[in-house]
């Protein structure tokens, strides 16, 4: 649906019971989750922000900017505002229900870099295949 934006529930409200895709985490052969890994470097108030974006994307899917966007190719972003003006990103596809959540790093320029990109594309293309 375009131009369709998910925010996260008012103080009171609560999301719906059932996300509309849910979020897994990208497994290599050897067993490591990497996001996960990432997700659990962060210092605490950090992985809440990223966290509570994920699950505005689960519930709200199709969700838009300023949570998502599309980076083509399959290929989404869940972006996040960090303290001390930091970025966040978590790269994901969509396959079926699942948001699989393949690859996150600390932004640390405008424009996403290319290594970043070619490495969730490797993943997505070994989850999909």
């Amino acid at each position: 649906m375009s131009g369709y934006h998910a925010t996260r529930p008012s103080k009171g409200e609560r999301w719906p019971k059932q996300p509309h895709v849910s979020a897994a985490f990208y497994c290599t052969a050897a067993g490591n989750e990497p996001v996960r890994e990432w997700l659990n470097a962060l210092d605490e108030n950090d992985r809440r922000i990223v966290g509570q974006d994920i699950a505005t994307a689960e519930y709200g899917w199709p969700v838009g900017m300023p949570v998502c966007r599309s980076l083509g190719k399959g290929l989404y972003e869940i972006r996040s505002d960090l303290a001390k003006g930091r970025i966040a990103r978590a790269i994901f596809c969509v396959t079926g229900q699942r948001m699989v959540l393949l690859h996150g790093f600390i932004k640390k320029t405008q424009k996403t870099p290319k290594k970043e990109l070619d490495l969730a594309l490797k993943r997505m293309k070994e989850v999909t295949s």
